[in-house]
């Protein structure tokens, strides 16, 4: 399956587009599921037809989905407090009812990572577009899975799961009852179900299309996208500029605006980019129907992009250094900061921030410097005498 995930920044008409994606996948025989994070019937509105928190059919190949986060936050919850039974009566807990229960902070972000997996998973489709929320909260949502997975990791590392037998003898000793199995079975769960996440968003069939007005505030958020975007490892397939207005004479009131947006353009045109750069022509009213999305001639499905790729260069010979590549546009030397801690590497570039592990030749290696060069953050290791292999030294 091919997914498409569309964003940015609020108000840009990115939920309409993603629209108008699926409705002309759609028209040229693609079996498409548009998948929407918003709350609203925005999607239902564009389209011209109510859509739901189940998959339903809008038309001939077309389905939506707006996945339901309070129902499925009460069935977590009550599965919770089924299987942690033991543990709350021992505390003297109170059960809490299905119908008092309001989802927590996160809830709705882990609902529609699941709903994606389950999308993406299924074979009843050919096309996915996904809706994601405005930028930045969508680069948030997209690293959720391999930062959840990360914590899981340390706070129930899987190693210790090998003492397992020994926790209700630990239990009798301690007076108090140690995690109990389906604590581990429940994170083991998790955990497979946030690789199937991170599976998804890494494919090589996965790629960004990023929408935005033209203009100031549209550049610098397109800006920070291709930043943060790039911090992923992240495909970006095009940049939409929408609502593009018409020509129009110097004397007649949006000639400012039109001054913007060909600003906008031309910058956009003529940076060094790896997506594509389509435009959408303001239309003079909100779209609402399958006829005003075909109208937008929104572009569709291109080849996919290939994945942002992270090569180590071997220049041991002549520096006697490996050099790590890791592409980031825009990013500013001011605003890059980088620590090892053990094997990983944490990088901040602005206001984006991951934790990598780094590739295992240079575990090995010491940190011997780094420099910003042409969008491209190169960290240079020597290797570690003592961990470095003899015969390659």
């Amino acid at each position: 399956m091919r997914t498409i995930l569309i964003t940015g920044p609020g108000g840009s008409g990115r939920t309409t587009l993603a629209a108008a994606t699926a409705v002309n996948a759609a028209r040229e025989g693609t079996r498409t599921l548009l998948l929407s994070a918003d709350r609203t019937d925005t999607p239902g509105a564009a389209l011209g037809a109510a859509t739901g928190p189940v998959p339903t059919g809008i038309a001939r190949n077309l389905t939506a989905w707006r996945p339901d986060a309070d129902d499925r936050f009460r069935q977590d919850l009550t599965a919770f407090q089924t299987r942690a039974a033991g543990v709350l009566d021992l505390l003297g807990a109170a059960r809490l009812d299905a119908e008092e229960v309001t989802p927590l902070p996160g809830a709705e972000e882990l609902s529609f990572l699941r709903a994606l997996r389950d999308a993406a998973l299924s074979e009843r489709y050919d096309l996915l577009v996904v809706d994601l929320p405005p930028l930045p909260q969508a680069l948030a949502l997209l690293a959720l899975p391999e930062e959840l997975r990360r914590y899981l990791r340390r706070l129930l590392p899987p190693e210790r799961q090998a003492a397992r037998a020994l926790r209700p003898v630990l239990g009798r000793l301690a007076g108090v009852p140690m995690p109990a199995e389906w604590l581990y079975e429940t994170a083991a769960r998790w955990d497979l179900e946030l690789a199937a996440v991170e599976a998804v968003v890494a494919d090589r069939g996965t790629a960004v299309r990023l929408i935005a007005e033209p203009g100031p505030a549209g550049a610098d958020a397109v800006r920070a996208a291709a930043l943060g975007l790039a911090l992923r490892g992240l495909a970006t397939e095009a940049l939409v500029a929408n609502r593009v207005l018409p020509e129009a004479g110097p004397d007649t009131w949006p000639a400012g605006l039109l001054a913007q947006q060909h600003k906008t353009l031309a910058e956009w045109r003529d940076a060094e980019r790896r997506h594509d750069l389509h435009t959408v022509p303001h239309l003079g009213r909100d779209p609402r129907g399958t006829d005003d999305l075909e109208a937008l001639a929104v572009p569709g499905v291109n080849p996919v992009p290939d994945p942002a790729e992270w090569p180590v260069t071997d220049a041991l010979a002549t520096d006697g250094v490996l050099v790590w590549h890791i592409p980031l546009p825009g990013a500013i030397r001011d605003d890059l900061d980088l620590v090892r801690r053990g094997d990983e590497l944490l990088i901040t570039a602005g206001s984006f921030r991951r934790i990598v592990a780094l590739p295992s030749a240079l575990r090995r290696c010491t940190v011997a410097g780094a420099a910003l060069r042409e969008g491209e953050l190169r960290i240079r290791f020597a290797p570690d005498p003592g961990l470095w292999p003899a015969a390659a030294r």
